[in-house]
């Protein structure tokens, strides 16, 4: 019997075109991935599209993810060979000197495109070592650094100079700020103007930083899960975990000797305050904790932080900070990451080494040394907090977000900033009228020292440049005054003058981190010598502009009146709105003013207390001019 089948051209054609959409789709997988998958998906919920790209990974695209790398000598095509995961620009680190901001963000989205261009789309964020404003583009406002925040006792403030600060940085292109730090327990360490007090229950009050960074946390959020609250907004970091400001006499990196007690109730307290603020990432210390280096403590990182305080972000090391788990750093690199990685650091700052890196955790994940069980967790933590970023549905920098750069608004917040951190030590001699504030028509004045006209003095570290940069502006005090400046005058030129009065501005050079470090804590011999040929001569008012309490006490006596200024930042005019009364005094001491340096370290609380100033002192001024005592 014979069977005859007809079967029509059209049928024939859409059984044609059927193969074709199936082989296409298959090799659009293969090659690309499915551009329909959950994880792409911004309708599915957070941790299933984890889940869900986590299982499409190879362990060169997750050990990528855990890397960070530095700007420098990067591109475009490491970044899509590796599948880095986050690039850093480091203190001082710019494409040019002059680099403008359209130029940065086409940078950061060249990097961009070349992670969103590998086989599954990951974009990177782009973090700055920067917590005031911006250090890498000169018409940023810079606020004052955290002592100074500390000074004014005022979340508000805080929150809404986070807030700040996050469209600044995403002017830049950025992502991620390196901000905020926690207790300095000791002024002689390099970086105590980072943090914004001795006292735990201060610092805990201005965690509400992040919340400016990073927005309001949803009431709904599952506990210990990081935040971020769209582009207008980038990822916080709260460091050094833990104890860095704790080191024995303050030296940088040092050994923080202390009981389990008190590291709980002295260094922790702000963590558990951060991660509720949804903290996105913490950023381990160089610091020891009883001989034993952080970036190798397994109790404190994977069973306390991610354990006991069920934090749910990345958990991130310090620049080169796995290299410096052995001594000299880098002697024995597979351990430093063997014992980084089982630790439970998640993202490694590594900065530059990322092939060696690679090679070395892909034969330890192969070895079984360290489990894929522990990458998965490192993986899923940056997945997680991108998602959350919004990153995959907005992976490139907006140019418009450039109008925001050292905008008016940001630079009223700014001065509001500065003279809010200013604290009033002395304000008259003993049974003398109280100088301050000041007249605001005179005849002549005086105004003396190296940093009474330099921006980049009056800024400190971590801003134009890592270790801070000198730079001018001339601040007007007055404009019905006569003002003569006159950076170092000897006591004839005093004498031979009738100044109605004098201000001195003197202070710390601007440094950072170990070339901070002061076991001395002395005003610099010039400026001790302006002091001198000045308020030997001339009735004055002496403003210090440093990162932490400095010697004082010989000096008081022959001043009317001393400011502590901390860091004002690049809107110093707010000094002079409290001096000239358009406003009062009204900072408190975030730290204890000690008398000498053999007392350090001694905070409040402490059995022996025998300050100069106390921890909260500072007297008040109203801005008509009637003082309170």
């Amino acid at each position: 019997m014979k069977i005859t089948i007809k079967i029509s051209v059209h049928a024939v054609v859409l059984f044609l075109l059927a193969c074709f959409y199936v082989t296409t789709r298959i090799t659009a997988i293969l090659q690309n991935g499915d551009q329909n998958v959950l994880y792409k998906d911004p309708r599915q919920p957070v941790e299933a599209r984890v889940e869900d790209l986590l299982r499409r990974m190879t362990l060169r695209e997750k050990i990528g993810q855990m890397m960070q790398l530095e700007r420098k000598n990067l591109t475009a095509e490491i970044v899509r060979e590796f599948g880095v995961g986050s690039i850093l620009s480091g203190g001082g680190s710019w494409p040019c000197q002059n680099a403008t901001a359209e130029e940065w963000i086409r940078m950061v989205n060249e990097f961009q495109k070349g992670a969103v261009s590998t086989r599954l789309g990951i974009p990177v964020f782009y973090g700055i070592d920067a917590v005031h404003g911006n250090n890498n583009v000169y018409n940023a406002t810079i606020f004052p650094h955290n002592v100074g925040l500390g000074a004014t006792r005022d979340p508000d403030l805080v929150k809404r100079i986070g807030a700040a600060t996050a469209l600044e940085v995403r002017a830049t292109g950025m992502q991620y700020a390196f901000a905020p730090c926690i207790v300095c327990r000791d002024p002689r360490w390099g970086r105590c103007y980072e943090s914004f007090s001795e006292d735990h229950t201060v610092v805990q009050q201005m965690t509400e930083h992040i919340s400016g960074l990073q927005g309001e946390i949803p009431a709904d959020m599952p506990k210990g899960y990081p935040y971020i609250g769209g582009k207008t907004k980038v990822m916080g970091s709260a460091k050094h975990y833990v104890g860095d400001g704790g080191t024995v006499n303050g030296i940088n990196e040092n050994n923080t000797v202390v009981s389990w007690e008190e590291l709980l109730s002295i260094h922790m307290p702000a963590y558990p305050d951060a991660i509720q603020k949804g903290i996105a990432t913490v950023m381990v210390s160089y610091s020891s904790w009883n001989g034993l280096k952080m970036h190798a403590n397994h109790d404190l990182v994977t069973n306390y932080l991610k354990g006991k305080l069920g934090f749910k972000g990345i958990v991130i090391s310090d620049y080169e900070g796995i290299d410096r788990i052995t001594t000299p750093p880098h002697a024995n690199y597979t351990f430093s990451i063997q014992a980084s990685i089982l630790a439970g650091l998640d993202m490694i700052m590594l900065p530059y080494n990322y092939a060696e890196f690679s090679n070395v955790l892909t034969s330890l994940v192969k070895k079984k040394v360290i489990p894929m069980s522990r990458i998965d967790d490192a993986v899923s933590r940056i997945l997680r907090v991108k998602f959350i970023a919004g990153l995959f549905e907005s992976p490139m920098s907006d140019e418009s977000f450039i109008s925001y750069l050292g905008s008016k608004e940001h630079r009223e917040l700014a001065r509001e900033a500065a003279r809010k951190s200013l604290v009033l030590l002395k304000n008259g001699k003993f049974g003398v009228t109280p100088m301050l504030p000041l007249p605001r028509k005179g005849g002549e004045i005086l105004v003396a020292g190296s940093h009474a006209d330099d921006l980049g003095n009056q800024c400190g570290g971590w801003t134009i440049t890592w270790q801070g940069q000198a730079g001018g502006i001339r601040a007007t005090i007055d404009p019905s005054t006569k003002i003569v400046y006159k950076k170092n005058p000897d006591a004839n030129f005093i004498k031979s003058k009738k100044f109605d009065y004098a201000i001195v501005v003197v202070g710390e050079s601007p440094t950072a981190e170990t070339k901070g470090d002061n076991l001395n804590l002395t005003i610099p011999a010039e400026g001790l010598t302006t002091i001198k040929n000045v308020c030997d001569n001339v009735k004055c008012v002496v403003i210090l502009i440093s990162g932490r309490p400095l010697v004082i006490e010989p000096i008081l006596p022959s001043v009317e009146a001393f400011v502590a200024a901390w860091l004002p930042g690049s809107e110093g005019q707010g000094v002079a709105d409290v001096l000239y009364g358009d406003y009062g005094f009204s900072g408190k001491l975030p730290r204890t003013w000690f008398r000498r340096v053999d007392q350090l370290p001694m905070n409040f609380g402490d059995t022996e207390y025998d300050p100069l100033f106390p921890f909260g002192f500072g007297l008040q001024t109203n801005a008509v001019g009637v003082r309170d005592k």
